[in-house]
């Protein structure tokens, strides 16, 4: 990973601005340096130099602008736990990166790795971070990933407020990771009002861009920070499936188990292969902390896409409830089902069950709306 492969690979990919990573790390932060220079502003683009034009194919060169960003990792004691919680920072210019590594150097070591561990308190990181920089952003990073995040099971807080205390209303944005997304995110109501970003996490060029941000603002770090602390011009996110994930759900990777969360409580949270405690997954936790039973938004589809597979959901939905009453889900007239029903108050009381299953999925309100069906050039006799 060096500014020119990131350069190369965010092409490649289509991603327009990308995180630096790890400005904490002295050694890091002179290469961006020496190798970036100011673009728009706030963010960076490769210089000249640097920049070698017949690395990326026509079809895909595109500018690319680079947008300072750092992760820490925070082990500390508090309400009698030890919590460990990454944390991620955005910041608009190189003097104020260089200032943060410079405090965090006093507390530990940031040459080591460009991760920094220290034994800071995560608020204590977000007030350093509102002090050195007002315009700053300070994000939760993977939330919920057992072992090092905000809401972990292992070493993680139930709440936000909890972890923050008096300065929770900073927290404007969390970051969802690779093994939660959205619509988990969104069963929490104290969640509503903050921004779900997702990153990468990239550890090599090839897998930059697996989890993105869509914005529809102009290319600064103010508009983007904005975005992302109003929602407005924040289009959501680009997610990776979150099953898929290391740490979606519950069990021991060594002993080869792999549990959902009713199946852990069924053996009481007991490893079956080495008899000690399952590391519980995301899936779990949300479960857990989750105070909505069905992950019901406030709002409706923010985009085309949620409003899509929101529909989609429903419409599966609806058919396995239909074949669990023993009707008829054969696709009869315009695509749609044509189960042999009492009355009209049945249809729809079928389809409320089925919102009300698929919303355990996805996190839109979903209504009964009338349907009409206009057929031209003919008049039934009498009608």
């Amino acid at each position: 990973m060096t500014p020119e492969g990131i350069w190369k690979w965010a092409q490649l990919k289509g991603i327009r601005v990308v995180g630096t990573g790890d400005f904490t790390h002295p050694g890091w932060l002179k290469e961006l340096g020496n190798k970036l220079e100011p673009a728009q502003e706030g963010l960076f683009r490769l210089k000249q130099g640097c920049a070698d034009r017949g690395a990326v194919p026509r079809s895909c060169s595109s500018d690319v602008f680079f947008l300072l960003s750092a992760e820490v990792s925070c082990i500390y004691r508090k309400n009698g736990r030890t919590r460990k919680v990454h944390c991620l920072i955005l910041l608009p210019n190189l003097t104020q990166a260089a200032k943060i590594s410079a405090l965090l150097s006093k507390i530990g070591s940031v040459a080591s790795d460009g991760r920094p561990i220290l034994g800071l308190d995560a608020k204590d990181l977000l007030k350093m971070t509102i002090d050195v920089s007002p315009d700053g952003l300070f994000i939760p990073a993977h939330a919920w990933t057992p072992h090092f995040s905000v809401f972990g099971a292992a070493s993680g807080f139930d709440s936000l407020e909890e972890c923050f205390d008096d300065l929770t209303p900073e927290i404007r944005a969390i970051e969802t990771g690779l093994s939660s997304d959205p619509p988990m995110n969104r069963r929490l109501s104290a969640l509503d009002h903050v921004t779900l970003v997702s990153n990468s996490d990239a550890h090599s060029p090839a897998k930059m861009g697996r989890e993105a941000n869509i914005f529809n603002t102009d290319i600064s770090y103010g508009a983007i920070t904005e975005a992302i602390r109003t929602q407005k011009g924040f289009l959501g996110t680009i997610e990776f499936f979150p099953a898929e994930g290391k740490y979606h759900y519950d069990g021991h990777r060594s002993c080869g188990v792999c549990y959902q969360p009713s199946q852990t409580k069924s053996r009481n949270g007991v490893c079956p292969v080495c008899g000690k405690p399952l590391t519980i997954g995301v899936a779990h936790r949300v479960e857990a902390l989750a105070d909505r039973e069905a992950a019901i938004m406030p709002v409706g589809a923010p985009t085309f896409r949620e409003a899509l597979r929101t529909g989609t959901e429903v419409y599966h939905a609806l058919k396995k409830t239909l074949k669990e009453k023993k009707h008829r889900t054969s696709i009869g007239d315009e695509g749609g089902f044509a189960p042999d029903l009492s009355s009209n108050e049945e249809a729809l009381d079928l389809i409320c069950q089925a919102i009300e299953h698929a919303l355990t999925i996805v996190t839109v309100d979903a209504a009964i709306t009338q349907y009409p069906v206009a057929t031209f050039g003919h008049k039934r006799p009498g009608s």
